[in-house]
């Protein structure tokens, strides 16, 4: 079966050039000229691999990627961009995406990269989160904790997600909120604040704390460090 292929490009003539190529190799390739029709296409999910333009009209690529692992996304993705400096390729990465090309390039070179994440993505993807005795199965977004089904909102399971993606880790406002919610971190905002609190709420109807509060720092999920004091909100 053909593996499929989202272009998320708004440059048309580009978008056709990379359309047709990947095409006569072999791929499905759909395009999407704009961010909320990456946002859309990558909610239907069934990707293979991810091409995406960082400047886009509405939202920028950046943010696409941000919101999409927040959500718990795991498809490939090779930004492909005329942001060249290497502070926007550690932002890139940092941000989730498996590899960086600049514009101009060579079609061989973006088609051995393509070829590349294509192979290493099915095998290494993850299909189902487990911390201990939580569990959340990505595909079928269902959480459970101690064999008991958890009742989540959207951004609670998206949450619980990045946690378990990360654990141990301790995790700033402003890591989680651009994750989650693909945006910078509102300081003023208590959103993050109601939103782990109502996760909490809900892990630890079946068990103990495991969301901690590091003050200053942030959250981590598993046992809190003995340096930090843990919040107890």
């Amino acid at each position: 079966m053909d593996k499929r292929v989202l272009l998320v490009e708004d440059d048309a003539s580009l978008a056709r050039s990379i359309v047709d190529g990947l095409s006569d190799e072999g791929f499905a390739v759909a395009h999407a000229a704009d961010g909320d029709a990456a946002r859309e296409a990558l909610r239907a999910g069934g990707w293979d691999l991810v091409i995406l333009d960082w400047w886009l009209p509405g939202t920028d690529g950046l943010e696409v990627l941000k919101a999409h692992r927040g959500e718990g996304g795991h498809t490939p993705v090779l930004f492909l961009t005329a942001r060249d400096a290497v502070s926007d390729r550690v932002r890139g990465l940092d941000a989730g995406a498996d590899d960086y090309l600049c514009k101009p390039f060579a079609f061989a070179e973006l088609l051995a990269r393509v070829r590349a994440l294509v192979r290493r993505g099915r095998a290494s993807e993850v299909l189902t989160l487990v911390h201990r005795d939580i569990r959340v199965d990505v595909v079928a977004q269902r959480a459970e904790r101690a064999g008991r089904p958890l009742d989540l909102t959207a951004k609670e399971l998206a949450l619980l997600i990045f946690f378990l993606r990360h654990p141990g880790e301790v995790l700033s406002r402003t890591r989680i909120y651009g994750h989650v919610w693909g945006e910078d971190y509102d300081f003023v905002s208590n959103t993050l604040d109601v939103h782990v609190k109502g996760l909490r709420r809900a892990l630890e109807t079946h068990g103990s704390r495991v969301i901690q509060t590091v003050r200053g720092r942030g959250y981590l999920l598993g046992d809190s460090p003995a340096s930090s004091a843990e919040e107890g909100s």
